[in-house]
């Protein structure tokens, strides 16, 4: 892949949806990031610059944001991608994990052949609020054997503090708000 230079403020590429997905929510729209080519090309090797170094056998991707970032940097690393989807998704017997959101809460699930003991994992999707969503799929993760080597984000909302929830892990995260 050809070396480029990453100096982009990705956080302007960040816009604000005020009231979404129900009032006093402020949604942080990364299709606005995805759009610009320069931009989500800098977004993936950002992430795989963090990783790059750890033998990563699996990247584990939350619906479904976190699929848009987790192919294209196990591509990118040379592994393999492993989804998180909610509940009644995915075809095969799955492990599945209920949790709270910040406005409710959900189920996730992942196949339970997914991952198999010992192997090396990273988490991504495109944002950590409370943590709720990703400490679930650390649980599933290990639950399956899975060893999980860090956690990528896209944004971190930092007053929300979900990287208490994840201090066990390294958590990494590009654009801290």
């Amino acid at each position: 892949m050809k070396e480029i230079e990453l100096d982009l403020d990705l956080a302007q590429y960040i816009r604000n949806i005020p009231d979404f997905p129900q009032p006093g929510v402020q949604f942080k729209d990364i299709t606005t990031l995805l759009k610009e080519g320069p931009a989500f090309r800098e977004t993936i090797e950002r992430l795989v610059g963090l990783f790059e170094d750890k033998e990563i056998e699996l990247v584990v991707g939350i619906e479904a944001r976190g699929f848009i970032v987790g192919a294209p940097l196990a591509y990118s690393l040379g592994c393999g991608f492993v989804p998180v989807r909610k509940a009644g998704k995915l075809p095969a017997p799955t492990l599945s994990k209920t949790y709270d959101l910040e406005y409710g809460s959900a189920t996730l699930e992942i196949h339970r052949d997914a991952i198999e003991k010992g192997q090396k994992v990273i988490i991504v999707d495109d944002l950590l609020a409370t943590g709720g969503t990703t400490r679930a799929v650390c649980e599933m993760v290990e639950e399956l054997g899975g060893r999980i080597i860090g956690i990528g984000f896209v944004i971190e909302l930092e007053s929300l503090k979900g990287r208490e929830k994840l201090s066990s892990y390294p958590v990494h995260s590009l654009i801290r708000l």
